[in-house]
């Protein structure tokens, strides 16, 4: 049993492109041992220009190879930034840092061969740039050894939901809202072989998407729009017919379905609703998808008595009361009702993932990626200083 306390920097930059996320922890112990305190958390807002560089990266048709080796830099002082940040604002010394555990921003995901292109993954925020500027050991690219073992390298909070969240005597859903949203099951009394986890569709994406093309703003605060709109139901039978939604776990998804192209697909065919009632309409998608993969494939499995809701969208009212509504018999609560900001979760888990590396744990959950076996997770980057 390894009890030694470790400062750790967990750096999250999801799908949404919002900003960086660093949470400055505490880790005592590893595995099931594991004790976390959070001592600060921060969101680094990307800048318009650096947001517009990720986007444009992300999109095929826009993307060029001296874009992605130039943003791989860039995005390695941001990360570099944001753990500079975390630190100095509670005047914690960088030099007392164990290590930095970064995912990175995803520029692309392929989880399953598509025609000419094998199952593989891309994240960048270089680590060496990270480590030099902060003279600390970087733990990053998690995902790709998944992928090597066969899975679809996501989802990978489920090791840490299990860690954080099991419960001897209820089953409990993690339900995370980012841009896309997934959900960890865990059973009652379960083992970490107990515990399955998959990306049920869209979250705050379609929405946000829309959002920025009608009001210029990144995101609907608190539901603000939603709630002025009505739901149109022709739209949201077309939106329901998606075959992700129908599709059997293991299973991943992202921007590739649910960014610019869909929403550029969606106008075309119904503009002439207007702005508010495409965003309700979308966040009742989220809603519903989300309650339909529960029906689906987790309700006739487990007794699930209570979802446990993190991400951006457990912020917006519209989404959190249409989930309550269309899922009467749980109780829904936030991370933050126990003690984990509900943003704050993705960056505390990849500092508990830098922590399992160097304890040699493996850390991926083969029921919810589809890996051949429990693997290691990370790639090491140190910082050693010869003066």
């Amino acid at each position: 049993m390894n009890m030694e306390e470790k400062f750790i920097v967990g750096l999250m930059s999801g799908t949404s492109v919002d900003g960086i996320d660093a949470a400055l922890t505490r880790i005592i112990g590893s595995g099931n041992n594991t004790k976390v305190e959070v001592l600060n958390f921060i969101t680094l807002d990307y800048s318009k220009e650096m947001r517009g560089k990720i986007f444009q990266a992300m999109d095929p048709e826009r993307s060029s190879t001296p874009l992605i080796c130039s943003l791989n830099f860039e995005l390695g002082y941001c990360f570099a930034d944001a753990v500079k940040k975390v630190c100095r604002d509670v005047q914690f010394e960088l030099k007392r840092l164990n290590a930095v555990g970064s995912h990175g921003q995803t520029i692309y995901h392929i989880p399953q061969s598509e025609s000419t292109y094998i199952p593989s993954t891309l994240q960048i925020g270089e680590p060496a740039v990270i480590a030099y500027q902060t003279k600390t050991s970087v733990i990053s690219n998690f995902r790709v050894m998944d992928m090597a073992a066969g899975g679809q390298g996501a989802p990978l909070v489920p090791y840490i939901d299990y860690l954080l969240f099991k419960n001897q005597h209820k089953a409990v859903a993690l339900q995370n809202i980012g841009g896309i949203s997934n959900v960890t099951v865990l059973p009652e009394n379960c083992s970490l072989e107990d515990v399955y986890a998959f990306d049920t569709g869209p979250g705050n994406m379609i929405i946000d998407e829309l959002v920025r093309r009608f009001y210029g703003i990144n995101y609907d605060p608190n539901g603000k729009y939603a709630k002025q709109g009505e739901i149109s139901q022709p739209l949201l039978n077309e939106m329901m017919e998606d075959p992700y939604i129908k599709q059997f776990p293991p299973k991943t998804t992202g921007r590739e379905s649910y960014g610019k192209a869909y929403v550029d697909r969606l106008l075309e065919s119904w503009r002439r609703l207007s702005p508010n009632d495409l965003i309700a309409t979308a966040t009742y998608f989220t809603a519903k998808s989300i309650a339909q993969n529960y029906e689906n494939f987790i309700l006739s499995k487990h007794k699930i008595e209570e979802i446990i809701v993190s991400g951006g969208g457990s912020y917006n009212q519209a989404l959190m009361t249409w989930l309550d509504i269309l899922l009467p018999q749980l109780s829904i609560k936030t991370a933050g009702d126990y003690g984990v900001a509900s943003d704050a979760k993705e960056a505390v888990a990849f500092a508990i993932l830098a922590n399992e590396f160097f304890s040699k744990h493996s850390a991926n959950v083969p029921m919810a990626t589809g890996a051949e076996k429990s693997i290691v997770l990370g790639n090491w980057t140190p910082y050693i200083d010869q003066k």
